[in-house]
């Protein structure tokens, strides 16, 4: 607890590691590049502390890594497109290996890698900028989680291509724009939320989007559709980011 992460790029070793999880031990720090040395690292589980600096392009380059979760941090700069490129988050190839030794989560027993979903967990940083329309790249994505940053810009159209995606948050950040309409189109969504931002216009109807409550929707004041009893012809405007 409260030890700054290893920085040395000499360290070696833990070649075989498919699971690596050091959250919630208030590391400081950066994401080093010794993690570059597991090549078949699988999952990185780095929530939770308080790590600086930016989110490393060469995270992209770990072929086997399809669950990412550095939320909870004080990472900063934009969101790499480099991270698009992350192999197993393109495809819809899941690892064949099984864990040879068993991971508890929740005290419930997993074995294969395949019981985790593919996630990219970036929330509560310090991220600035766009989110890059090259997102639409990572189709295998079930969980997308990019909360409580300082990300402006529109929503790219391109997320209307993760057709595999269940949980997608963008809530707290200062968005601007219409949603698109074709979010729709993503049926597996079961979380949505889109909160504390400064998005306007008609919310999208139909499909999976009949299902969530206002609060998906709460704090952008200048959306409107018959679920927020808001009049789309409303020609008030409001902003706080």
């Amino acid at each position: 607890m409260g030890e700054a992460m290893p920085a040395d790029v000499k360290i070696d070793g833990f070649n075989s590691l498919q699971v690596l999880a050091i959250n919630s031990c208030s590391l400081s720090g950066k994401i080093p590049t010794w993690l570059l040395k597991l090549t078949n690292l699988e999952m990185l589980l780095l929530f939770d502390n308080q790590l600086i600096g930016p989110i490393p392009d060469w995270i992209s380059t770990l072929n086997f890594l399809f669950h990412i979760d550095i939320s909870n941090n004080s990472l900063t700069g934009k969101i790499p497109t480099a991270l698009m490129e992350t192999p197993m988050l393109k495809t819809e190839k899941v690892a064949h290996k099984v864990f040879e030794l068993p991971v508890y989560n929740s005290k419930l027993q997993y074995s294969m890698p395949s019981a985790f979903p593919k996630a990219l967990k970036l929330g509560s940083n310090n991220l600035t900028g766009a989110i890059p329309p090259e997102i639409g790249e990572l189709k295998a994505l079930a969980v997308l989680d990019l909360s409580s940053n300082k990300l402006y810009g529109e929503i790219p159209q391109s997320l209307c291509n993760l057709t595999s995606l269940q949980t997608l948050d963008l809530s707290r950040n200062c968005l601007i724009g219409a949603m698109p309409a074709s979010l729709n189109k993503l049926h597996f969504l079961s979380v949505f939320n889109v909160s504390s931002n400064e998005l306007e216009g008609p919310i999208p109807t139909g499909s999976q989007f009949d299902t969530f409550d206002s609060s998906s929707y709460a704090g952008n004041v200048n959306l409107c559709g018959t679920l927020l009893s808001h009049d789309c012809n409303s020609s008030e405007a409001v902003t706080s980011c």
